[in-house]
This record gives structure tokens, C-alpha cells and sequence, in this order.
């Protein structure tokens, strides 16, 4: 690569998005010779297979396109951007078990990756297809096929659809090449609610392939060419270490590679040295601390008192409000948030006192429009009452993340999320009851971050189902989360790999998995753990879907929002029945309960559970 282009800005403009560069077509021609393309055969994704290092390749490819590509606006809309829709992962979902059928039949049979895509396809049509559920699915296959697996970032790595065929066996990008939590102008428009904003994105993303390989995200640099035109210097270091990696996983066991990807998905985000040493020896990891939290109200909620002339606004979070000493304390169903910006809000207008609608769990008890819970209100929701006590209270990225993320921004992030909520992350991890029933329980704290998943979400969810294993017990989560931690850069995308991984391992134990969709469940929540579960419940109003609508708005797309509404997806699901090919394990959203039933429809479930364990496995209350 030139060596005067040391700022990442020029490096994306000018190498990364140049419209120029190979494209995988142009690689694939270059390094696999007797490349046979199989269907899809035109588009954002390229599938196909070729015999070549003494194996039988199957090769999956996305595709941006070309300048001659885009003559018309139907060429742009079938190619797509590059980014890869439901109906593309559908493909690769059954073009992976094409390879394992073909290496039960005997064949050495290895599987290759190229990526360079702006991140998934972020349309009304993919979300409604269950897009963030295909990117779930095919983190779990990559990190469960029994096949040797190789990736190579080629240029863009962006987001879930990157990640979505990424995490293989050996890793690779090239040094012009940038891999980030999301493209660049939606993390401005999710940082700065500025698109534009490109440069101080990309500055805080540390997407470079120098700096990934730092963080354990990918294995090896390769060096692009001096000039970005030019197809052989790419495709030579390629072929190098394509063919290095196939050999060399060659002959490895098929039970090594599995291992060895357990134990790096279980690493992302534990950056620090002993970390775990320094934080909590294993000896104390399962200790249980009791709750003792006040019912105090989430923050935002714009409170009044009847005896008040006007409607004023409450009080702030730190002064604590407690319902019980202030009894006249209300609110006005429809106009709610303190920081609804004068836009308006749906409801009936009822004044509703403060504790009512708390003890109604944040729904008006007239119309039942609900407003977003934070985790003190799910866990009194769920769990059995002064049941829950808490797992890893103290947990926080100043224990776990690479010191080169931790920007004075963040750190001041931090602080200020820390005045909003009695936690200190956007997990909450503990045991509790429902009905008598123990479980282990992860809540999203949405007013902390945004329920934003980050380096300490993912080791609290690790630690929690680590529990869970060695307790013998259900695990249950309430997502309600608003997608990556963006200002932890790629680290907080890899979170996605290490929740999935924690369910893959509760399911070969034989644990079930229950995930409840709150309001919202969103990017890489919604697009990991919160997409596998056995049973998948979600209350009616949530907002179910990958890329959230106010980035899907900066980014030119049209937002239909009833559409992936729980209740409208959980319709949907209905029709995945009538074509299982397509949709593979993927059952979408099971069932639909109001938050005050959401107790009672998940006890029917463990109920089942536990009832269909053998006698001497049960886990008997008198005990």
C-alpha cells in the first residue's frame, strides 16, 4: 500500500471505497482458475466451488458493484450496494450444508470467505424476511460447521454483514482494507446524529487491519499494492495465504478447530492481562450479591404533581424519586418523556399516578401504550418477588477493555450513563425465581447506554451462562437493547460471536434457552443470543429489527415500522412453516405476551421443562 496515506479518512476514500478496486469477482478469476459459479448467479453474493491444494473449496464471496455495473437505477437495485439480504444468507445457510454433505461423502472439503460489503442489507423487505435472525444463524454455523474455514476482508468490512461469515478458522485483511462495528456514516449518524461525521467515526472505530490484529479480531495483514487498480498484487499475497491456511488446517482435527473457536469466541473483550485474575477469581466468579434496589422510576419520565398549577417536569434520576413517600407524584399518558422534543407521543391522555403505573409495569392501564423499562422494572416484571440476586455487580469496561479504547470520550460517556441508573452496565446477570421455578436471568438495562452491547455485556452474558451450566439451570433473557457499543469500536461487535458461542454450548448440554424481545430489540442483540432461543417470546409493541429506523432514515431508506413490530413478525412467522428450506432453523417469534403475562407464559414453559426432566434429575423445591 502507499505510504503516504497514513489517515484512515484518506485510506477509506481513496483505497477502501475506491470504485476501482478488484472487486471478488476479479480475485476469484485471479486465484481459483476452475471457479464454478453455483446460484445465486448474479447480485451482491457469489457462491461456488473449485478443486484445487488438494481439496475440494467451497467459496462464498460478496460482491459490490462495479462502476459498468451501474448503467441504471434496476442495475443498482439488484446489485444492491454489495450488501447481502435475507434471501443471500438464506443461500449461504444451505450452500454451508452443501459442504458438509459433500464431506460426509469423503471429500476434504474446506470453506473461504471474501468480504467487502458496507454491512447488511438494511431494507423493509430484509427485515421483514427475519435479516437480523439469518446473521444469528450464521455466526452459529460458522462457529459450529465441521469444516476448515478461512476469511479475508478484501475491502469492507461492515457490520453484522461481515461478521455474518467472518468468524473462520484463520482470519485475514488487507492493509488497505477497514473492518468496523458498522459503515462509517451510520456510526456518525448513531454517535453524532450526523452522517457526515465520517472522519471522527472512523478515528474512534479503529477499523485498520494493524489495529485488529492488535485486538485478536483478525490473524494476519496482507499488503495491498501500490496502486489500487491493480488485480495480481492483490490476488498473489491472497493465494499465499489462502493456500497456507487450507493446508494447514488440513490437517488439523475437526474437533481442534472447534475447540480452538469456542476458546476465542469466549475471549473477545478480556483484553487486559489476567483480566479475569484481577477482576474475580473463578472461585468467587458464581457469587450472588442481593439486590436491594429502591423501585425508583427510569429516567426521562416527565412526572408531575396534581397540586401543582402547571405540569412541571420531575425531578432528576439522582435525586430518587421513591413513589411510596410521593404519592401525588403523576403522569400523562401520551406525553410522557422529557425528552420527547415537543414531537408527539401516542396515548390517551389519562393521568395515570406514578406508582399505578409503575406497579403496571410502564403501560398505561386505560390504552396500553408502554414506554421503554429499564432492568429493575423486568426483573419485578419476571421474577418471583425479592427472588433475583445479582451476579458480577461490579463489572465494568475500565476492568476489561484494551486501554487503546478506552478515549477520554468514553470514559465521560461512561460517567454520565452512570447517573442515569443504579447499575453500572447495560447488563444485569443474576439467579432468580418465577412461580417457585430457579433460572438464571440476563436483563438488559436499556438506560445505561442503550442497552448497547459491549466488552463487559458479553463477559457478564459468558459469566451467566457459565452459571447456568454449572447450576443446572434454565437461562432466560430480556433483550431491550439498541445494538453495538459503538464507541468500543469492532471488540463490541465481536460480542455478537461470544454470546452466540454461550448458547451453543448451553443447547450441546441440554439447558434451554428462552429469549423475550423487549421493547426495543435491536442490531447485534437481536442479531446473536436474542435470535436463538428455544422459545422466543416478545411483547406486542416491540421494535424488532437489525439496523435501527433513525439510521435506516439518514442512509436513505424507506422505514415502515409496523412492519417489524413484534406482533406483525410474530404473523410473519407463521409462514416460515410453509417454507423450511428457506428458512432453515429459523422460527421467528413464537409467541405474544403482554408484559403483565409474560411471567405466566414463560413459567408454562419451564413447567415443561422441568416436567419432562427424569425423576431423579428434578429439581425439587423441598430440597
Amino acid at each position: 500500500m502507499t505510504k503516504e496515506l497514513t489517515d484512515v479518512v484518506e485510506l477509506f476514500r481513496r483505497r477502501t471505497r475506491s470504485p476501482l478496486r478488484p472487486r471478488s469477482s476479479d480475485l476469484i478469476q485471479a486465484v481459483f482458475p476452475t471457479f464454478r459459479r453455483v446460484t445465486p448467479y448474479d447480485g451482491a453474493l457469489i457462491l461456488g466451488e473449485t478443486d484445487q491444494w488438494d481439496r475440494n473449496l467451497f467459496i462464498i464471496a460478496q460482491q459490490k458493484p462495479k462502476p459498468e455495473n451501474l448503467r441504471t437505477k434496476e442495475d443498482l437495485a439488484k446489485l444492491n450496494h454489495g450488501m447481502l439480504t435475507a434471501e443471500d444468507h438464506s443461500y449461504i445457510v444451505r450452500f454451508l450444508k452443501r459442504a458438509v454433505q459433500r464431506s460426509n461423502q469423503g471429500d476434504p472439503v474446506s470453506v473461504i470467505t471474501l468480504i467487502d460489503t458496507y454491512g447488511a442489507d438494511i431494507s423493509m423487505e430484509s427485515a421483514r424476511h427475519f435479516q437480523a435472525f439469518f446473521i444469528a444463524l450464521l455466526i452459529r454455523d460458522f462457529l459450529t460447521l465441521p469444516l476448515p474455514t478461512v476469511s479475508v476482508i478484501i475491502g469492507e468490512g461492515g457490520s453484522g454483514g461481515a461478521l455474518a461469515i467472518q468468524m473462520t478458522d484463520r482470519r485475514a485483511q488487507f492493509d488497505d482494507a477497514l473492518y468496523a462495528t458498522a459503515p462509517p456514516e451510520s456510526l456518525a449518524a448513531i454517535i453524532f446524529r450526523d452522517a457526515s461525521k465520517v472522519r471522527e467515526a472512523l478515528l474512534i472505530s479503529k477499523p485498520t487491519a494493524v489495529e485488529l490484529k492488535e485486538l485478536g479480531i483478525i490473524d494476519q495483514v496482507l499488503p495491498a499494492p501500490k496502486k489500487v487498480t491493480d488485480v495480481d498484487g492483490y490476488a498473489k499475497p491472497l493465494a499465499n495465504f489462502l493456500e497456507k491456511a487450507v493446508r494447514d488446517l488440513g490437517k488439523r482435527s475437526i474437533k481442534t478447530l472447534l475447540r480452538v473457536r469456542r476458546s476465542r469466541a469466549r475471549s473477545f473483550g478480556v483484553y487486559i492481562n489476567d483480566a479475569r485474575k484481577k477482576v474475580s477469581r473463578w472461585a468467587s466468579l458464581f457469587r450472588l450479591t442481593p439486590l436491594r434496589r429502591k423501585p425508583v422510576p427510569t429516567p426521562d419520565l416527565k412526572t408531575f404533581s396534581l397540586t401543582d398549577k402547571d405540569i412541571q417536569p420531575g425531578v432528576e434520576w439522582g435525586e430518587l424519586i421513591d413513589p411510596v413517600t410521593t404519592p401525588n407524584l403523576h403522569l400523562k399518558c401520551g406525553d410522557m418523556s422529557l425528552k420527547s422534543g415537543g414531537n408527539e407521543e401516542r396515548g390517551c391522555g389519562r393521568i395515570i399516578p406514578l406508582s399505578e403505573f409503575m406497579a403496571h409495569h410502564y403501560v398505561c392501564p386505560n390504552c396500553g401504550t408502554s414506554r421503554i423499562m429499564g432492568a429493575m422494572g423486568w426483573i419485578n416484571c419476571l421474577a418471583d418477588a425479592d427472588s433475583f440476586q445479582e451476579l458480577n455487580r461490579d463489572l465494568t469496561a475500565h476492568n476489561l477493555l484494551h486501554p487503546s479504547l478506552m478515549t477520554q470520550e468514553y470514559i465521560d460517556f461512561l460517567a454520565k450513563q452512570d447517573q442515569r441508573t443504579p447499575f453500572h452496565e447495560a447488563l444485569v446477570t443474576g439467579e432468580g425465581s418465577i412461580y417457585g421455578h430457579p433460572v438464571a436471568l440476563a436483563i438488559c438495562e436499556f438506560y445505561f447506554a442503550g442497552g448497547s452491547m459491549g466488552v463487559v455485556f458479553g463477559e457478564k452474558f459468558f459469566r451467566l451462562s457459565e452459571y447456568a451450566l454449572n447450576k443446572r439451570l434454565p437461562m432466560v433473557s430480556l433483550c431491550c437493547s439498541g445494538g453495538a457499543r459503538v464507541l468500543e469500536g469492532t471488540p463490541a461487535l465481536m460480542q455478537m460471536v461470544k454470546t452466540v458461542n454461550c448458547i451453543t454450548r448451553l443447547k450441546r448440554d441440554g439447558l434451554p434457552f428462552i429469549s423475550i424481545l423487549g421493547d426495543p430489540s435491536t442490531g447485534g442483540a437481536i442479531a446473536s443470543y436474542a435470535a436463538l432461543g428455544d422459545v422466543i417470546l416478545a411483547e406486542p409493541n416491540a421494535l424488532v429489527i437489525f439496523t435501527g429506523p433513525r439510521v435506516m432514515e439518514a442512509r436513505g431508506f424507506p422505514v415502515h415500522e409496523d412492519d417489524v413490530r413484534a406482533s406483525a413478525l410474530c404473523r410473519n412467522s407463521r409462514k416460515i412453516y410453509d417454507n423450511l428450506e428457506y428458512f432453515s432453523d429459523i422460527r421467528g417469534i413464537h409467541e405474544i405476551a403482554e408484559r403483565r403475562d409474560l411471567k405466566h407464559t414463560i413459567f408454562k414453559y419451564l413447567e415443561y421443562y422441568y416436567d419432562s426432566q427424569p425423576m431423579t434429575n428434578r429439581y425439587w423445591k423441598t430440597n
